[in-house]
């Protein structure tokens, strides 16, 4: 006999020890998504204190989300069978550790690969966090654990930001680790004595040529995004990356086909709407949030001159508004539909960005940027949540660290192409934009100033009499890259929202479930 949820000998868990279980993977989210986006604050002081250039601190920040990526499906399969309370155990323990290295490290070396071990620890913490959720809550409750959840995802990294950068100003940049650290640790007691076990009991052989491909496809997929717009698209390490992405994405699906029934992830369910729409909806959605933070940064910094505190609290009302809107997907997805939410939230988010492409001037300041901000927090918190549920909702419960995984692995390659092309985008503009508008500036200080804004900003204080004209050519080019960089989101977004309304997930239904195989359920304590 098997079941879908834990129980203790009593009966069925209380709304307090699931409130307990929901605050524990929280707190272990947390811990992750803080990681990835908090040492983005600390990039000069790695620098400095370690001696080294640029791409090798970009390396210290990449190779954790690496990591993290690479492994996310293999080890949310790992979990399905260990269990997913050792597996999550073990995670926070490793995670924790390893946090306490990298705040340590002596050399960028050891640095490196304190983070990919940290990044090892958050491949086995992510998805059990959700499958913890999708295996434990009941299902009229699930929809809102999940709401939750997405909400941490979402607004997490920015809150993350927020407390890093208040940490490097009031503190030293090796402080960010506390952050993480503390979190982990919390998570971990609260596991230990609070979050049940479950796992799936199968005669099959674990899928580990599919696990093999899989990470290699995601790693060279993701290291071109992430490495293309600082070496180039053409240079030799990002065509070898492209070539080995794209031979092991083929090789996996061939061969998860072939393999079918004992497959790491069956791909024939992208063919149901639930799966291909959460995952193409999560994809963009993420893309674009992403992309959001590379464009408002510079903006905050170089053309209001703000400091990085001041500047990653101006994100938070986004932060707030996608926390909220993600506790309230849940129920309007039970009123209206699912799809017809996530539509409404794809639309919110066109809408956003519009406002930014259409407000956002030198002189406009922070009121042009705030209301297509909150239009955007509030899109993706009510599209998040009903996207993840179609996700999980696709596999069965015995593969709910597949499906979570799944849902991981869509938001980090979202993340880093939604970088790499707003980016590029914002980046070409500013180029075409600044040339016209440097005439009878010093050819040094010209070609300092087209690499970017901050760099204009900063080699304007040796031009004299041309100081001003920099400065401004350099911010009307970067909002003129601006707008180009929205409309193309929106244009995205349009896209978006005609596919989720023609093909979108219908209401969640319950997971399937394999009769060869079942999920067994330990008590917590």
């Amino acid at each position: 006999m098997s079941t879908d949820r834990p129980v203790h000998v009593d009966g069925a868990l209380d709304a307090r020890q699931l409130r307990t279980i929901l605050i524990a993977v929280s707190l272990a989210l947390m811990a992750v998504i803080a990681s990835v986006s908090g040492l983005n604050v600390a990039q000069t002081h790695m620098a400095v204190e370690f001696g080294v250039p640029h791409d090798t601190v970009l390396w210290i920040i990449n190779v954790y989300t690496l990591a993290l990526a690479a492994l996310l499906l293999p080890l949310g399969a790992i979990g399905d069978r260990l269990g997913r309370k050792p597996m999550l155990i073990t995670g926070l323990g490793m995670f924790g550790a390893a946090n306490i290295v990298a705040a340590l490290a002596p050399t960028a070396e050891v640095m490196i690969a304190a983070r990919a071990a940290g990044g090892v620890g958050a491949a086995m913490i992510m998805p059990i966090t959700l499958a913890v959720i999708t295996s434990t809550f009941p299902e009229e409750q699930r929809g809102k654990a999940i709401g939750v959840w997405t909400g941490v995802a979402g607004g997490g990294g920015i809150l993350g930001m927020f407390l890093s950068a208040l940490l490097v100003d009031v503190a030293d940049w090796r402080w960010l680790f506390v952050l993480p650290v503390a979190l982990a640790g919390v998570a971990l007691g609260m596991t230990l004595t609070s979050v049940p076990d479950s796992r799936e009991s199968s005669a099959r052989s674990f899928d580990t040529i599919g696990a093999l491909l899989s990470a290699v496809a995601v790693v060279g997929l993701i290291f071109v995004l992430q490495e293309g717009p600082e070496r180039g698209w053409s240079a030799p390490a990002t065509l070898t990356g492209l070539t080995l992405g794209l031979v092991a994405g083929v090789g996996f699906v061939l061969w998860e086909r072939h393999r079918r029934d004992a497959s790491l992830l069956d791909v024939r369910l992208f063919r149901e709407r639930g799966l291909a729409g959460g995952s193409i909806t999560l994809l963009v959605v993420f893309g674009v949030q992403a992309g959001i933070a590379v464009v408002l940064f510079p903006f905050f910094q170089a053309v209001l001159g703000w400091s990085g505190l001041l500047s990653t609290a101006a994100m938070m009302p986004m932060a707030v508004t996608m926390m909220a809107a993600s506790g309230l997907a849940p129920r309007m997805a039970a009123r209206i539909g699912a799809r017809p939410t996530m539509a409404a939230g794809i639309a919110l988010n066109g809408a956003g960005l519009l406002l930014m492409a259409l407000l956002v001037t030198v002189d406009g300041g922070y009121p042009a940027i705030l209301p297509g901000m909150l239009a955007m927090g509030i899109g993706m918190g009510l599209s998040m949540t009903p996207s993840t549920e179609a996700i999980t909702g696709s596999l069965p419960r015995a593969k709910q660290g597949v499906a979570s995984a799944l849902n991981d692995i869509t938001r980090e390659f979202g993340t880093a192409l939604g970088i790499a092309m707003l980016g590029a985008l914002l980046s070409a503009e500013y180029r075409a934009a600044i040339d016209d508008r440097l005439h009878g500036v010093p050819p040094e200080a010209a070609d300092t100033a087209r690499d970017g804004i901050a760099n204009a900003v900063e080699v304007s204080a040796g031009t004299g009499s041309h100081a001003q004209q920099i400065v401004q050519a350099a911010q009307q080019s970067f909002v003129d890259g601006w707008q180009q960089s929205m409309w193309a989101g929106a244009a995205v977004m349009c896209v978006l929202f005609a596919y989720i309304l023609l093909r979108g997930p219908n209401n969640p239904a319950p997971a399937p479930v394999e009769e060869a195989d079942t999920t067994e359920t330990v008590p917590a304590g």
